[in-house]
C-alpha cells in the first residue's frame, strides 16, 4: 500500500524498469519479467477497515540476472538512497538495497555460490 501511488509506480518504472499492466489513480499493477507488483492507495475503499496502514518493516527481494548492471544504472540516480552497498554474502547473494517509496526497502539480488557454511541450507529441487 502507498501514500502516493503515482510516485511509487514511477520509482519502480523509471529506476528499475517495470512496465505498467494496469493503472488508475488508486491502483497500479507493474510487471518485470514474471514478477508482478501491485501498488494500492492505502486509503482506498477496497482496503478492509483497520488495514489501511502504510508499509512498515517491508523488504521486497527482486532477483535479477546481472545485479552489477542494475546497480550501475540505479545507484547513480540522484534520487536513489542506497542503504546497503553492493556486496557478496556468504549465504549466496550478490546484492544491494535501496530505500523505495513508502518506507519499503528494495533488495536487488543475484544468486551466487554460497560458502560451505551455507551450502547445506539450500533445498535441492
Amino acid at each position: 500500500m502507498s501514500g502516493d501511488v503515482d510516485a511509487a509506480a514511477s520509482f519502480y518504472r523509471d529506476l528499475i524498469g517495470f512496465e505498467t499492466t494496469f493503472e488508475t489513480d488508486w491502483y497500479v499493477s507493474l510487471r518485470l519479467g514474471e514478477f508482478e507488483l501491485a501498488i494500492l492507495a492505502h486509503d482506498h475503499a477496497t482496503v478492509p477497515a483497520g488495514y489501511g496502514g502504510l508499509p512498515r518493516g517491508v523488504i521486497v527481494n527482486l532477483e535479477v540476472s546481472d545485479v552489477d548492471a542494475v546497480h550501475d544504472r540505479v545507484a547513480g540516480a540522484a534520487e536513489v538512497d542506497v542503504v546497503l552497498p553492493l556486496r557478496d554474502e556468504d549465504f549466496g547473494q550478490r546484492h544491494f538495497i535501496v530505500a523505495a517509496p513508502d518506507g519499503v526497502l528494495l533488495d536487488i539480488i543475484q544468486p551466487v555460490a554460497p560458502s560451505e557454511d551455507y551450502a547445506g541450507a539450500y533445498v535441492r529441487a
